[in-house]
């Protein structure tokens, strides 16, 4: 299962990609046999139980491609009450168990032993505007920027838990630390469920990036001055499902509910401590 930068904006929208990128092994050996199979079974009364080895057949390729697009329903930015639309692509390339190559970037796991995993990843903070919300106006644009980090992570069965930590190069110059877990596993030959629970907990310069207004801020936007200090920004929960509608094309939905914490919280920019956030995809699978 691969991992999410939730530093900012791009958070929200990421999060259907996450869960492309996190079934993606899952999916990549889905062949024709397991679907024709299912075809044939589908017309009998009960639905077998589930085999996992007719969804992961053996074969000689060891790369797998997701292309797809759909779409995110998100608070404007993290901490808007308001909500808006975004289109999202979706393009996700494995290769083995050691390269992921994403919209967010790429990451490459270095060790992996007995379920513990060690990787490290180079991706990017997208920054955010003046115009993505009311409360904004007068604050300055964060610039997008490069970020460099590692993930460490122990799987057992369909549970992976896991911690991250990112850099951002210039920008913000953001540290972001994730402490996570998430479950994800087959139902059934074409239904994939998955939940999960994260911590994120972020330096003084994200914090003040963010949340934080200084004093110019505060005479051009109008809002009280505010120092926000470095630790806990947000808690979240999520559920996702997949559906393979074909051997090749599936389709998925996921819904979270992140909870602002601390400093952030208590941000005069903020106007929701709540940011629940909906996405859908339609992929193709190679």
């Amino acid at each position: 299962m691969s991992f999410i930068q939730r530093t900012n904006r791009r958070h929200h929208s990421s999060a259907l990609l996450s869960g492309a990128f996190g079934v993606t092994l899952a999916l990549t050996g889905t062949g024709s046999a397991a679907y024709s199979a299912d075809a044939i079974l589908a017309e009998q009364s009960p639905e077998p139980p589930f085999d996992q080895a007719r969804l992961n057949p053996k074969t000689d390729r060891n790369w797998s491609l997701i292309v797809g697009a759909g779409g995110s329903y998100e608070p404007e930015y993290e901490g808007s009450e308001n909500f808006t639309v975004s289109p999202i692509p979706v393009i996700v390339f494995t290769y083995g168990e050691w390269l992921e190559i994403d919209p967010t970037g790429v990451t490459i796991t270095a060790l992996e032993h007995n379920g513990f995993a060690l990787a490290g990843r180079v991706g990017y903070e997208s920054g955010r505007d003046e115009d993505d919300g009311d409360r904004l106006k007068g604050l300055g644009e964060i610039d997008f920027a490069a970020t460099v980090g590692a993930k460490a992570s122990y799987t057992w069965n369909s549970l992976e838990l896991y911690a991250t930590i990112d850099q951002t190069i210039d920008g913000s110059e953001s540290l972001i630390g994730t402490i996570g877990a998430e479950y994800q596993a087959p139902v059934t030959e074409r239904l994939i469920l998955g939940a999960g629970v994260e911590a994120v907990i972020a330096n003084d310069k994200h914090m003040e990036s963010y949340f934080g207004v200084n004093a110019e801020q505060s005479g051009n936007s109008g809002l009280p001055e505010y120092q926000a200090e470095a630790g806990f920004k947000r808690v979240e929960v999520s559920a996702s499902a997949t559906y393979m509608l074909t051997e090749n094309w599936l389709v998925r939905g996921e819904a979270s509910l992140g909870v602002l914490t601390g400093d952030a919280a208590d941000s005069p920019i903020v106007d929701e401590k709540l940011q629940p956030s909906t996405s859908v995809f339609v992929g193709y699978k190679f």
